[in-house]
């Protein structure tokens, strides 16, 4: 005589072990840990191809300014001069809006304007993740001579 009835037996029998949910545990982990650093080196990316975008969008809105006032801003009146009518001279003669806002890099930052550029005749740059001058990988310069 048994105590427990077949069906009841048979269902307490039919879990997982601890090796079994320690075995797929395991895996997972393994998983995540070859998944996870690739997905976040995919944002890094992201970030540095939405900076060249806004770069080459800046530099598009500086060149028709040039076009229309036959010169880029001066470094004073920088990027504002895209979206508000300078004040301080050189004046603009034919100045309309360029832009609606200027936008901040991916990591918050405004971008820097050189007029004259180091490595052109003007430079529209983001510092990159760091927020600072030079660096590698993540933290290097995005500027429009690239």
């Amino acid at each position: 005589m048994t105590l427990f009835p077949p069906n009841l037996r048979q269902r307490v029998q039919a879990g997982f072990t601890l090796i079994e949910l320690m075995v797929v545990l395991v895996i997972i982990g393994v998983l995540a840990a070859l998944i996870v650093p690739n997905v976040l080196e995919r944002a890094d990316d992201a970030r540095v191809t939405a900076a060249r975008t806004d770069i080459n969008n800046l530099m598009q809105a500086l060149k028709l300014y040039r076009l229309d006032n036959q010169r880029y801003p001066s470094a004073e009146q920088g990027l504002q001069a895209l979206i508000i009518k300078p004040t301080a001279p050189p004046i603009p003669p034919n100045w309309k809006p360029y832009l609606d806002k200027l936008p901040n890099d991916p990591w918050g930052n405004p971008y820097q304007y050189l007029n004259p550029g180091v490595k052109g005749e003007i430079d529209v740059m983001s510092f990159g993740a760091d927020g600072k001058a030079g660096g590698e990988g993540k933290n290097a310069d995005i500027g429009s001579w690239q």
